[in-house]
């Protein structure tokens, strides 16, 4: 069994039990109810998609270092994963904002930033995806993949920073959240990252196995 393989079985077996954590074990909240277990999916999207861009981030000055495609293959996949999931994060946060807020969007400082960070990766992708010779389409990535990573520390700061309603789960004061909640929250996080291991991994290997079909088209052709 190769890595690929044996991290997707980890990813599923933990995802498992973490949806199992969230239904059985994670008490329901008073004010909000069941719809406040949507926080368990809301909040390991939007970690996992900062995590993504800290990715395009180190790969993308990689890249300029060392001029190899795996950094600038790296990157793309990492931004793919990121923009799914900040995506995700948006979607869940409005439908939780509907029911906590009665509105399902407000200007919030956390929410703005996190939809200008979205609407910046969205446009990486279709950069990357332009009629381009190889090395100076990654380059102009690589230099989008840094320039834009400088909207992700506001997006993780924001609700610190400015007055914001978006509340800080782990603040200083702790963020209110009962034990089991908190148990369940974290286990949700690392079955989460299993799982956004095991889709970066089995994209990065998908482009790779197509960047050796097409160089062997070129080498045929010629």
């Amino acid at each position: 069994m190769n890595i690929r393989f044996l991290l997707a079985l980890a990813a599923g077996v933990a995802v498992f039990g973490s949806q199992l954590l969230v239904w059985l074990y994670a008490p329901v909240e008073m004010t909000l109810g069941p719809i406040q277990k949507i926080f368990y999916l809301h909040l390991p999207c939007a970690w996992w998609a900062l995590m993504s861009f800290f990715v395009v981030f180190v790969a993308s000055i990689a890249y300029l270092l060392k001029r190899n495609f795996f950094w600038d293959r790296l990157a793309g996949a990492a931004a793919e994963l990121g923009v799914l999931l900040a995506l995700l994060a948006l979607a869940t946060g409005s439908i939780w904002g509907r029911v906590s807020w009665n509105v399902w969007w407000t200007w919030d400082p956390r929410l703005t930033t996190t939809l200008v960070m979205w609407f910046i990766y969205a446009g990486y992708l279709l950069i990357r995806s332009l009629s381009m010779q190889p090395g100076r389409r990654a380059v102009v990535s690589a230099v989008l993949g840094i320039v834009a990573f400088l909207d992700v520390p506001l997006v993780f700061y924001s609700a610190r920073l400015w007055r914001s309603i978006h509340p800080a789960v782990f603040s200083a004061s702790g963020g209110g959240l009962e034990p089991e909640m908190k148990l369940t929250l974290f286990v949700c996080l690392g079955a989460f990252g299993l799982l956004w291991a095991a889709l970066l991994l089995g994209r990065l290997w998908q482009m790779n196995a197509a960047e050796r079909i097409e160089a062997r088209i070129i080498w045929k052709e010629h």
